[in-house]
């Protein structure tokens, strides 16, 4: 590693850096952190020359030496297009370990490597190993489980001792290593690691990982460093004014300056380049083709450069007036640049020709397919299919490891390459959706936008409308997806493709509040001759035709492949509670099953949805908030506001105006509807049904009327209404909600309707079918609202003993569920018909754990062990036994067995 602005200390022997105070306290407190226990992670962000891999070196050996294990990654320009390059560094040691990894993790890992897909022996098996490996074949690629295989590891790691994981130029790490690495910096807990990033402001996102950002030296801590590098006093105030305060440049210059001699005015990175390429342009012309070999080997090692080096004529011993001149350093290990820009600058300083050859002669000679695939497309300038098709099935090699960045680059090179125009626009379509797989919207879309602009062909155009679609719903216009889907689904193109295509439209326009995109796309299915009765199912549900739709809905119901989803869609529209909750419970389970990271927040979000209703809140924060921290950890931007909403509805329950405002302002489409039914919830509950009637009648006149939400909150519409004095208003919404809730049947909704009805009407008898339909039914919230309308009716009555039979449950429902406006008004109502209303509970026993809290004790109390209960919620055992520690005092309990005793339901 190089020491760009450290001297040795002249008391201690220790290394000492200028001006980085602060940086060091940084990198110090993760050292203690995790000799606590504890993980932390840390990015090091700035220029070239700023000192970063000074302060990686400087806190490998605090860490070192206070006990730590030190993992060393450092990302290589030559290898940013070679699948999991950087993270095979820290894997390959580690390879005895992958045994003790999860079925799925430990098969993920051995594709990293390139190992055989089973590994280890057949003992070594679990019971369904095989399934394991079926259902990851079955299931689309999810480039996460290896990020959770590495957490993992790197928790197994720390049960011996602490680790302290140093990753340097981040910048070129090749996105899968860089995902993998960033996954499991954010997820790890108590498990006494830590991580630290090194990277340059570009090429290296790491949101949600705190960062600090080595400022350029000071005048005072500058000159100290020239100092020790015995720069003339003559010469030291041109270099402090051209060097800026960067250490590298300080030193650079400090080597090159000259009396009178001057420096262009670059940018230090530049300038710093320019006098590497100065001092290599010095060199023999042979050593400068073994940096050029060196720098474009793409860490492949020294017998890859001395292979390519005979092919040119150069060998080992040209190397040493690099050695002499302090550019390199040669080991047994290989060929290292002091600084990574050294390296830059041997590349780049040389003729176009003279890198073809270079890159043509570590093709010829590379071992391994995807190292020559990296050269290949350096060394050839023309189009040439044969190059090409290597490309191409490097780009499958690396789709299977999930690499999708990765397969996208070598696919997009494959397209530069390839002759055929039609050929090429396939490939350049493909390389966008691989891109798009890989995380990588806007370059998804800048390769989509190519297909366009390159042919008239429909296949191609078709894919590269998908991936457009899909980048404007992940930018959060899902209208405009659909509408790219129904354009593009023309005339020319395989039905079966033009069909998929309608189907996903359909999805997205009915989240969007486009109905008659729905419409169309159902129409179009039709006259396809490939009618699909979910599709169909929702076009009727927009049109009104309830029966039509749920029944349709219910019949399309798949429950395998990748359209389970769906299923759990159409069952939380239709308002089968049951079937949602059981649904949605079953996929969750099967993605914890077989580490299917990507595949959870949507998931987990129906899940939420239906837990609300249910009443089950606590935990539905938990299954929110899982979902919130993997969308992060994936980069799913858009799914934060649709979960915030989701979370919304228990503030406004609880009346928790605040809250409930921040957590619906940012949401559009059919999740605008739901907010809009959220705030409206939080209106009526804090008496003020004007505002809740205004807000809900625009959403039902409105392009998302269709939304099942909205459906759901037809007793507020109801109620509000009647308690402004408009009972007129709620007349047509409340006609749609009883055809609806007939067509479905469900109890709760056939409850609501007759609650609704008896508002209107003070019909008694309306009032007692709606609380006998209510018996067992899945929402508590509604039911209690049904005892306390049908309550405060009888006590209007003078029927206080009866009142007080329905006032008594509705408040204990309403302070279970910590609806304290709601609760309010039943203690009052109980009071004024003469009933004893207590003070509100002390907080239930759940409420007083957090959400991750909770997810673990409840799994504890099944009797899962803390690595079971680890692999399903993609934590480490030791954070598993952390959360369980700081849940037994709350919980008033001391051991796993005690759980049992508890009611956790």
């Amino acid at each position: 590693m190089p020491r760009i602005s450290k001297v040795s200390g002249s008391d201690t022997g220790t290394e000492v850096l200028h001006g980085r105070h602060a940086e060091q306290a940084a990198l110090a407190a993760l050292v203690e952190e995790a000799l606590a226990g504890r993980s932390g992670a840390l990015v090091v962000r700035g220029e070239a020359g700023i000192g970063k891999s000074a302060l990686l070196e400087w806190a490998g050996e605090r860490a070192e030496a206070a006990g730590l294990r030190v993992v060393r990654v450092t990302g290589i320009e030559a290898e940013a297009d070679l699948a999991f390059a950087g993270l095979a560094g820290v894997l390959w040691p580690l390879q005895s370990r992958l045994d003790r990894l999860p079925k799925p993790q430990a098969l993920a890992l051995r594709s990293v490597l390139g190992g055989p897909a089973d590994g280890g022996s057949a003992a070594e098996e679990s019971a369904d190993g095989g399934s394991a490996a079926k259902e990851s074949a079955d299931d689309p690629t999810d480039r996460f489980k290896i990020g959770l295989a590495v957490l993992t590891l790197l928790a197994d790691l720390a049960e011996e001792r602490p680790v302290y994981c140093l990753v340097d130029d981040a910048q070129w790490l090749d996105r899968a290593s860089a995902d993998a690495l960033t996954f499991a910096a954010r997820r790890l807990g108590a498990d006494g690691v830590a991580m630290v990033f090194a990277g340059r402001e570009e090429g290296f996102a790491a949101p949600g990982l705190a960062e600090v950002r080595p400022a350029r030296l000071g005048e005072d801590d500058a000159v100290r460093l020239l100092g020790a590098y015995g720069v003339a006093p003559a010469v030291r105030g041109r270099v402090l004014a051209e060097a800026e305060g960067n250490p590298l440049a300080l030193r650079e210059f400090a080597a090159v300056a000259r009396e009178g001699s001057g420096v262009e005015p670059l940018p230090v990175a530049d300038r710093v380049l320019a006098a590497f390429r100065e001092r290599i342009a010095e060199l023999p012309e042979r050593t400068q083709t073994m940096l050029l070999l060196a720098a474009a080997s793409a860490g492949s090692g020294t017998r890859a450069v001395l292979a390519a080096g005979e092919v040119l004529g150069v060998g080992l011993g040209d190397l040493q007036p690099a050695e002499r001149a302090g550019l390199i350093r040669v080991s047994d290990t290989g060929i290292a640049f002091r600084h990574p820009l050294i390296a830059t600058a041997a590349y780049r300083g040389m003729t176009m020709a003279r890198r073809v050859a270079v890159h043509r002669a570590l093709a010829e000679t590379a071992i391994d397919p995807d190292t020559r695939a990296l050269h290949l497309p350096l060394m050839t300038l023309t189009p040439d299919e044969a190059v090409a098709g290597e490309l191409v099935a490097a780009g499958e090699r690396a789709r299977r490891r999930t690499a999708c960045a990765t397969a996208g680059s070598l696919y997009g090179q494959a397209a530069r390459l390839t002759p055929d125009p039609g050929t090429r626009a396939a490939r350049l379509a493909e390389a966008a959706a691989l891109a798009l797989s890989g995380g990588e919207v806007d370059r998804a879309a800048d390769l989509a936008d190519q297909v366009r602009g390159s042919t008239a062909a429909r296949m191609p155009l078709a894919a590269a409308a998908r991936v457009r679609a899909a980048v404007e719903f992940e930018r959060g216009d899902p209208a405009d997806a659909a509408a790219i889907l129904v354009e593009s689904a023309a005339d020319g193109l395989p039905r079966e493709e033009a069909a998929g295509m309608l189907r996903t439209a359909a999805e997205y326009a009915w989240f969007a509040a486009v109905p008659d995109a729905v419409t169309a796309a159902a129409q179009r299915l039709d006259a396809l001759g490939e009618p699909d009765p979910a599709v169909r199912g929702l076009a009727a549900l927009i049109a009104g035709d309830y029966p039509t739709g749920v029944g349709l809905l219910r019949k399309s119901a798949p429950e395998d492949g990748g359209v389970r989803m769906r299923a759990v869609h159409h069952a939380w529209i239709t308002g089968d509670d049951a079937a949602a909750l059981a649904r949605a419970s079953a996929e969750v389970a099967r993605c914890r099953r077989y580490g299917l990271v990507g595949a959870l927040p949507d998931v987990l979000q129906v899940l939420a949805q239906v837990q609300v209703v249910v009443g089950a809140h606590r935990d539905a924060e938990a299954s929110a908030a899982e979902a919130a921290a993997i969308a992060r950890d994936t980069g799913a931007r858009q799914r934060a506001w649709q979960l915030d909403t989701v979370v919304a509805r228990i503030a406004a329950v609880e009346g928790d105006e605040e809250r409930c405002l921040e957590l619906t302002g940012l949401s559009t489409g059919t999740g605008r509807v739901a907010a809009d039914t959220m705030v409206s919830l939080l209106d009526l509950g804090l008496g003020r049904p004007e505002e809740a009637l205004k807000r809900l009648l625009t959403a039902w006149r409105g392009p998302g009327g269709h939304a099942g939400v909205l459906m759901g909150a037809t007793g507020d519409l109801v109620e509000a209404a009647v308690r402004a004095g408009e009972q007129e208003r709620a007349d047509e919404p409340l006609r749609r909600f009883r055809a609806w809730a007939a067509a479905g049947g469900q109890p709760w909704a056939l409850s609501m309707a007759e609650r609704c009805l008896a508002l209107l009407s003070e019909d008694e008898a309306h009032f007692a079918r709606a609380v006998r339909l209510h018996e067992g039914t899945s929402r508590p919230f509604e039911r209690a609202r049904t005892e306390l309308l049908y309550g405060e009716w009888l006590r209007r009555a003078r029927r206080r003993a009866d009142a007080r039979d329905l006032l008594e449950p509705a408040l204990e429902t309403f302070d279970r569920l910590r609806a304290r406006p709601w609760a309010e008004r039943a203690r009052a109502e109980l009071r004024a018909a003469g009933g004893s209303a207590s003070a509100p509970a002390a907080a239930a026993l759940l409420d007083r754990l957090t959400p991750q809290e909770l997810q673990v004790v409840r799994l504890a109390a099944e009797g899962a062990s803390s690595r079971e209960i680890g692999a399903k919620l993609f934590l480490s055992p030791r954070t598993v036994e952390y959360h369980l520690y700081k849940a037994y005092p709350k919980l008033g309990v001391s051991s796993r067995r005690e759980l049992n005793r508890l009611d956790l339901g």
